[in-house]
């Protein structure tokens, strides 16, 4: 009889990391991958090196989703996002396991990075139904008018990924995006893609539709300057550039007047957010609508 609780070696399973393009995790159209170390040197993970290709890609799969999710309420937005930051509280061992490897920090450093980054999600979340009550509301007009002010999300935002902060200041930024009713694709860290990439991991799995965002993985300048330059990219923060690339691409921005978020000289990722980076990218709608007779009648000069 064999001991059945004799223990055999067992083969490591390696994780295979992908894209998140559309709801999907495709491998990179060029089929490359680069090597991830952690920051002692040591072999991580292969990481998906995009391309050109993927970074169209997920333009048209980020304006596919763009009319679902900007005509989604916002209290059904609020409800997504919180519904993501569930699926990270669960996932949390996995994250502080990566931002840990990623950053050189110690576990119960890497741990309170990783709540710090769920915290911010819940934040986010309920900002979605009050943002408009803080930057929208009636004018005064001279006229028998009603004129109102309300925000509008600008459309598809391509967001580069803060280099050295992989997780928290990777939400920091993308959840503002979301939160008003944009559509996301994001350049990951590149030397620190892996936290990146697992966060499309749970968004997949939780109620964000397919497309509202879409995490490219590889070199931060091959993938920047096509999206930079894409005529369908309606806006680009650029928290993950240096400064040299961060001039390149807001002159390639200008083609078709993105709105460009500049990166800041010092980006304190732990500090309350404010509003800044969701009002970044939205629109202010004005309506006139006629009051007293005009009003009643419903006709309108």
């Amino acid at each position: 009889m064999s001991d059945k609780t004799e223990k055999t070696e067992r083969l490591a399973v390696f994780k295979t990391y992908k894209l998140y393009v559309g709801g999907k995790f495709p491998r990179s159209e060029s089929g490359r991958v680069y090597e991830v170390t952690d920051s002692k040197g040591n072999w991580l993970a292969n990481a998906p090196l995009s391309s050109r290709k993927d970074a169209r890609d997920a333009v048209v799969a980020a304006r596919k989703a763009f009319g679902g999710w900007s005509g989604a309420t916002a209290y059904n937005r609020g409800q997504v996002l919180y519904r993501v930051a569930e699926m990270l509280e669960g996932r949390r061992e996995q994250f502080v396991r990566e931002v840990a490897d990623a950053e050189g920090l110690s576990k119960p450093k890497a741990a309170a990075v990783v709540d710090a980054t769920v915290d911010r999600w819940v934040w986010y979340a309920g900002w979605t139904d009050k943002i408009a009550q803080v930057i929208g509301g009636a004018n005064p007009v001279a006229g028998p008018y009603f004129n109102l002010s309300s925000p509008e999300p600008t459309g598809v935002v391509a967001v580069l990924a803060p280099q050295e902060s992989s997780f928290l200041g990777l939400v920091s930024v993308l959840a503002p995006v979301i939160a008003t009713g944009n559509t996301a694709v994001v350049v990951a860290s590149e030397k620190a893609p892996l936290p990146a990439l697992s966060l499309g991991e749970v968004l997949a799995t939780s109620d964000v539709p397919g497309g509202v965002v879409n995490v490219l993985s590889g070199r931060t300048a091959e993938m920047a300057a096509p999206l930079a330059a894409h005529q369908d990219v309606n806006a680009i923060d650029l928290a993950g550039a240096d400064e040299v690339l961060a001039k390149e691409l807001e002159i390639a921005a200008a083609d078709n007047l993105k709105r460009v978020l500049r990166p800041q000289p010092v980006d304190d990722w732990w500090a309350t957010p404010g509003t800044d980076r969701m009002t970044a990218f939205l629109e202010t709608k004005t309506v006139w609508h006629p009051t007293g007779s005009l009003g009643a009648s419903g006709s309108s000069y």
